[in-house]
C-alpha cells in the first residue's frame, strides 16, 4: 500500500524538481537543494519497500515504520499540490480566464516568457519540515536491514503451501450442490471448446476452498475410472513455465524427470499423452498471460478427446484465457455448515461434557467466520487449544479478528490475492475500509471517490472514470466484491465487501479509514490523528461531532443518511472545520439517502476558499439558497452535486474559473434562474445534468449563458437541457450542431417554460426545435419531455442505431407513435403521460421488418395506461409469465385471447385451474390456448 503511494509521488517529484524548481523558485534560497534531498531520499527508501511491504504482516515495528512514511508522504503530496494548484492559477489569470484577483497568495514577478511564483513562506518551510521527518525515517531503514527490490532473497513470504490431490473427506461440510456440478462436468462427454481442450474453472475468493473441491472431485471413484491418468500440478502465484512443465513430466512418468531444456519437457508431454484420456489439475494458477500457456495447449491437445483440464484459480481474467468451457463459482458455507466445520475442527477429541458447556459460544465464534472455509479452520485450530469456558468467551468478545494468531493466518490468505494487484489498484482496495461492514457500496460514487483522492491518473486521452471501472473490474473479478446489485442491461451498480475483506482493508490501511455512527446518545470527544478518511452514519437526535475538526490530515468526510435521520449543522462549526481540516479531497454533506425533505444546511461559509485539495464536494437535497463566490477558488474540484437544492437561485458568476469540473449534477434545482455564463468555459465537463434555458437573458443585470454556448462542451457526455420553452430563436438550436459532440451518450430534451408558468406554445415551434436538436448517432439513451408537438418523429430519430434507452413523457399533443420497433439497439423503452395516443398498431413495430424490436428488456407504460381497452391478445409471447394487475381490474375490457405458444401464460390462467383464473374470469369473452 505505502509503495502504491510513494511510486507515483517519486514521479511526481522528479519531474516537478528539474521543471518547477529551476524555473519558479530562485528567489526562495536553498530551497532547490530541500527538493533534491526529498527526492533522493524517497528514491533510496522506495528501492526497499517491497521486502517492507513483505515483512509488516508479521513484524509491527515495520509496520510502524511504513506507518510514519507514509504519513510523510501525504505530507509531500499535499505541498506539491499546493505548489502546482498555485503556478496554474496563475497562468490562467495570465491567459485571461478568471478575474484579476491574487491567486493563492502568490506575487508575481516579471521574468521572459511568464511570471516566476514567489513561493509562500509556509510552503517553503514545511518542505524543510518534511525533509527532517524524511532524513529520520531514512535512517531508521538500515536498523531493519531491507533487502533492495531486485535483489536475491531468501526471506519468507507469505506464500501457500504445495497442494496434493490427496484429501480426508471426513473433513469436509457443505459443497455438495458444487461437487455434483463438478462432477457431471468432469463425467460428460462433450467439449465446446475453441482450443480443442475441455477446460472447466472454479473461481473464488482465497479460502474458499477451490482446492477442496478439486480434491473432491479427484477422488471420486466414477473419475478415477473415467480418466486413465489424474495429474495434479500446484501451479502458485509465481508462474514459471519450465517449473510447471517438469511437474507435469514427473505426474506423467511417476518419478523425477532429468530433462533440463523447456522444448524437451513440452515434446515428452505431447508423446505421452497420445492415447491417453487425462484429467490435469492446474492448481491456484495466477497467470492470465496467454503466451506463456499457449506451448502447453499445444502439447496436450495431443491427449484423447475426452481429457479434461480442470484449473482453480481466484481471477476470472485467468479462466477467460484458458478458454474455459465451464466455469464452477463458489460462493461462502451456509450457516450451518460453517458451523459443522468449525465444530469438527474445535471440538475434535474433547469430551461431550466440555463440548456441551462450550457449544452455545462455539455457535457465535462460527457465525463470526461468515461462511468462509478457511476462517472457520483457522478458528476452530485456535479455539481447540483454550481449555476453558473464560478463554472462549475472552476470544469471542475481544474483537476475534484481531487476535494476532488468526491475524497472521488470514491475512497472509488474502494477501496473495492483494499482493499480486497493480499497485494503483491496491490504493483503491484499502480506500474501501471506510464502508462499515454490509455496506451497499454503489460503484459509480466508490469510482468518484477514488477520482478524488488521485489514484485514477490516466495517460493522455484516457478517461479517469473508464480507469475507475477497470479497477472496480479488476477487484470485482478477484472476489474482494460480492453480491453484485445489476441494472436491466446487467451492469453492476452495487456490491458488497465480505467482513473478513473489510477486516483486511482495515488492516492495510492501517486504521487510515473510519466509519462510526453519531447519535444524541454518543458524544465523541476525539478522533485517532492517524484518520484520514472518515464516514459519519447519521443516527437519531445527531449533531456534527465538533472533535472531527480537529482531525487536520483529514482527506475524506462522508456524511451517511442511510439511517433516515437528519444531522444539525450550524455556519460556524463548518468555518472551523473549513479552517482546519485543510487536506480534505472529497467533502460529502449530501443528503443523498432522503428525497422528500431537505437537509437542514442554508449556508456555506466563504472561507470554503481554503480546501484547495478538494476535488469532490456534495451538497445535495440541502436547503441551500445560494453557493459563496468563493467556491470558485476551488481550482481542482472535478465534482460538484448540488441535485435536489431546489432552494438554490443561482450559481455563482465565478464558476467559469473551475475548469477541472467533470461532473456538474444539479438535477433537481428546480428554483434555478438562469445559468451564468462561465458554464461555456467549463471545457472538461462530462456531465451537466441540467442546463436550465433563460427566456430573459439574466437576472439583475447578470448575463445568461446562452443555449449554443454549449457548443464549446466537446467532452459532454451526459447533458439535460431543461425549460426549451424559452428558446426564442429557434436557429439557437441549429447553431449549438449537438450532432457534433461526438463524446455525447446520455441526453435529455425538456421543452417546459419556467415552473409554475401555464402559458402553452405552438405546437409547430417545439418540432421544429426538436429537428434542430439532432443528437450524434452514437448516443445510447435519450428523454423526450413537456414536447407539445402533434408528432415526436424528428427526421433523425431513424439515424440513432446505438439507442438503448428512450423515455417519451408528457408529450400530451402526440396521437401516434413513431415506428420504434425499428431502432436495433433499443433494450429499454418507456412511455408515460401521452395521454393522446389513441392505438398502438403496426406503425410503432415498424411494418418493413421482420423483427420488430430485437433487443428489448424492458417496456414501461405508465398513467392512465389504456383506461378504454376492450380487447386484449397475446400470441407467441413464450417467455411471458403474468400480467399487470392493471389489466385484471379493469372494467373495459370485453375480450381477452391466450394465443399460440404462449405456454406459461395459458398454463397461469387456464380456465378453473391456473392459479390466476379467478382475476380474469370476470371477462366476457374469454379463449385461453390456441
Amino acid at each position: 500500500m505505502v509503495d502504491a503511494i510513494v511510486s507515483p509521488l517519486l514521479e511526481k517529484l522528479i519531474s516537478f524538481s528539474v521543471k518547477e524548481v529551476t524555473q519558479q523558485v530562485k528567489l526562495v534560497k536553498g530551497l532547490e537543494q530541500e527538493v533534491e534531498k526529498l527526492t533522493i531520499h524517497l528514491q533510496m527508501i522506495h528501492a526497499v519497500l517491497n521486502d517492507a511491504e513483505q515483512r509488516q504482516v508479521k513484524e509491527k515495528s515495520v509496520r510502524l515504520w511504513l506507518g510514519r512514511l507514509k504519513d510523510v508522504s501525504y505530507d509531500i503530496e499535499d505541498v506539491l499540490d499546493e505548489w502546482i494548484t498555485a503556478r496554474r492559477k496563475l497562468q490562467m489569470k495570465q491567459n485571461g480566464h478568471c478575474p484579476q484577483e491574487q491567486v493563492c497568495s502568490c506575487s508575481p514577478t516579471s521574468s521572459i516568457g511568464f511570471e516566476k511564483i514567489i513561493l509562500r513562506p509556509d510552503i517553503a518551510v514545511k518542505i524543510k519540515e518534511i525533509n527532517e521527518k524524511l532524513d529520520a525515517i531514512a535512517t531508521q531503514k538500515y536498523i531493519f536491514k531491507f533487502v533492495e527490490n531486485g535483489s536475491n532473497s531468501t526471506r519468507e513470504r507469505p506464500g501457500r503451501a504445495q497442494s496434493t490431490s490427496l484429501i480426508d473427506e471426513e473433513e469436509i461440510c457443505g459443497r455438495v450442490d458444487e461437487k455434483n456440478e463438478l462432477l457431471s462436468k468432469l463425467l460428460c462427454e462433450s467439449s465446446d471448446s475453441p482450443k480443442g481442450l475441455h477446460i472447466i474453472s472454479i473461481i473464488g475468493m482465497g479460502g474458499m476452498g477451490k482446492t477442496t473441491l478439486a480434491q473432491l472431485a479427484c477422488n471420486h471413484e466414477e473419475v478415477k475410472r473415467k480418466f486413465d491418468k489424474i495429474l495434479w500440478v500446484c501451479v502458485s502465484e509465481t508462474f514459471e513455465e519450465f517449473r510447471v512443465a517438469k511437474a507435469i513430466v514427473e505426474a506423467l512418468d511417476g518419478h523425477e524427470s532429468r530433462l533440463g531444456e523447456f522444448q524437451s519437457l513440452i515434446k515428452h508431454i505431447y508423446e505421452s499423452v497420445a492415447g491417453m484420456c487425462f484429467l490435469l489439475v492446474l492448481d491456484d494458477v495466477w497467470d492470465g498471460n496467454y503466451m506463456k500457456w499457449e506451448p502447453f495447449f499445444h502439447c496436450l491437445k495431443n491427449g484423447l478427446h475426452r481429457s479434461k483440464i480442470l484449473v482453480t484459480t481466484r481471477k476470472k481474467s485467468v479462466a477467460s484465457m484458458m478458454g474455459s468451457t465451464n466455469i464452477i463459482s463458489i460462493k461462502e458455507l451456509t450457516e450451518e455448515e460453517c458451523r459443522l466445520l468449525f465444530n469438527k475442527i474445535a471440538f475434535s477429541d474433547r469430551p461431550i461434557e466440555e463440548r456441551e458447556k462450550l457449544e452455545q459460544i462455539g455457535r457465535k465464534i462460527a457465525n463470526k467466520c461468515k461462511g468462509l472455509p478457511l476462517a472457520a479452520k483457522i478458528i476452530g485450530s485456535l479455539m481447540r487449544s483454550k481449555e476453558t469456558e473464560e478463554e472462549w468467551r475472552r476470544i469471542l468478545n475481544s474483537g476475534l479478528w484481531k487476535v494476532e494468531e488468526i491475524e497472521k493466518d488470514i491475512l497472509s490468505s488474502l494477501l496473495l490475492s492483494y499482493n499480486d494487484l497493480p499497485s494503483k489498484v491496491k490504493k483503491c482496495f484499502s480506500y474501501c475500509a471506510i464502508f462499515p461492514k454490509d455496506y451497499n457500496i454503489e460503484k459509480d460514487r466508490l469510482i468518484t471517490l477514488w477520482m478524488a483522492q488521485g489514484y485514477l491518473d490516466t495517460e493522455q486521452d484516457e478517461e479517469m472514470e473508464s480507469k475507475g471501472e477497470e479497477y472496480f473490474g479488476i477487484l470485482a473479478s478477484r472476489s474482494f466484491f460480492q453480491e453484485f446489485t445489476k441494472s436491466y442491461d446487467n451492469c453492476i451498480m452495487q456490491c458488497k465487501m465480505h467482513d473478513m475483506v473489510h477486516d483486511f482493508g482495515q488492516f492495510i490501511s492501517q486504521n487510515e479509514c473510519l466509519s462510526m455512527e453519531i447519535s444524541g446518545l454518543n458524544a465523541i470527544n476525539s478522533f485517532d490523528e492517524k484518520v484520514r478518511h472518515l464516514l459519519l452514519i447519521v443516527g437519531n437526535g445527531a449533531s456534527f461531532p465538533v472533535s472531527t475538526c480537529g482531525v487536520k490530515r483529514m482527506r475524506s468526510l462522508i456524511i451517511d443518511y442511510s439511517r433516515y435521520f437528519h444531522l444539525y449543522l450550524n455556519g460556524k462549526i463548518l468555518e472551523r472545520l473549513f479552517r482546519e481540516s485543510t487536506s480534505l479531497r472529497v467533502l460529502e454533506f449530501g443528503d443523498w439517502a432522503r428525497s422528500l425533505q431537505l437537509g437542514p444546511l442554508t449556508r456555506i461559509p466563504r472561507n470554503i476558499e481554503r480546501l484547495v485539495h478538494l476535488r469532490y464536494l456534495n451538497l445535495s437535497n440541502q436547503s441551500i439558497r445560494k453557493l459563496p463566490d468563493t467556491l470558485c477558488e476551488l481550482y481542482n474540484l472535478q465534482k460538484l452535486d448540488i441535485s435536489c437544492c431546489c432552494k438554490l437561485k443561482e450559481l455563482p458568476q465565478g464558476i467559469g474559473k473551475l475548469i477541472n469540473m467533470r461532473h456538474l449534477l444539479n438535477y433537481g434545482t428546480i428554483s434555478l434562474r438562469y445559468m451564468p455564463v462561465g458554464i461555456g468555459r467549463l471545457t472538461s465537463l462530462r456531465t451537466l445534468d441540467e442546463f436550465y434555458v433563460s427566456g430573459g437573458g439574466g437576472i439583475d443585470g447578470r448575463k445568461a449563458c446562452r443555449l449554443e454556448s454549449l457548443r464549446s462542451l466537446e467532452l459532454l457526455q451526459v447533458c439535460g437541457i431543461r425549460r426549451l420553452g424559452n428558446v426564442t430563436d429557434v436557429g439557437e438550436a441549429k447553431r449549438l450542431e449537438l450532432d457534433k459532440m461526438k463524446n455525447l451518450s446520455c441526453l435529455k430534451l425538456l421543452f417546459n417554460k419556467e415552473e409554475g408558468d401555464g402559458q402553452r406554445r405552438k405546437n409547430e415551434d417545439d418540432q421544429l426545435l426538436l429537428e434542430f436538436l439532432q443528437p450524434p448517432p452514437n448516443l445510447r439513451k435519450l428523454l423526450i419531455g413537456s414536447y407539445r408537438g402533434k408528432t415526436v418523429f424528428p427526421p433523425w430519430m431513424m439515424s440513432l442505431t446505438n439507442l438503448r434507452s428512450l423515455d417519451l413523457d408528457d408529450c400530451e399533443n402526440c396521437e401516434k407513435l413513431p415506428p420504434l420497433g425499428k431502432l436495433p439497439s433499443l433494450e429499454k423503452l418507456s412511455i408515460s403521460f401521452m395521454c393522446s395516443v389513441k392505438r398502438v398498431d403496426n406503425e410503432i413495430l415498424g411494418i418493413e421488418i421482420t423483427i420488430a424490436f430485437p433487443k428489448l428488456k424492458s417496456l414501461t407504460i405508465s398513467w392512465i395506461i389504456m383506461p378504454r381497452l376492450s380487447s386484449l391478445t397475446f400470441d407467441s409471447c413464450p417467455k411471458l409469465k403474468a400480467l399487470p394487475d392493471h389489466f385484471h381490474q379493469t372494467t373495459t375490457l370485453k375480450e381477452f385471447n391466450i394465443g399460440w405458444n404462449c405456454g406459461l401464460l395459458e398454463k397461469r390462467y387456464r380456465k378453473g385451474e391456473g392459479e390466476d383464473w379467478h382475476k380474469i374470469s370476470h371477462i366476457p369473452n374469454l379463449e385461453i390456448g390456441p
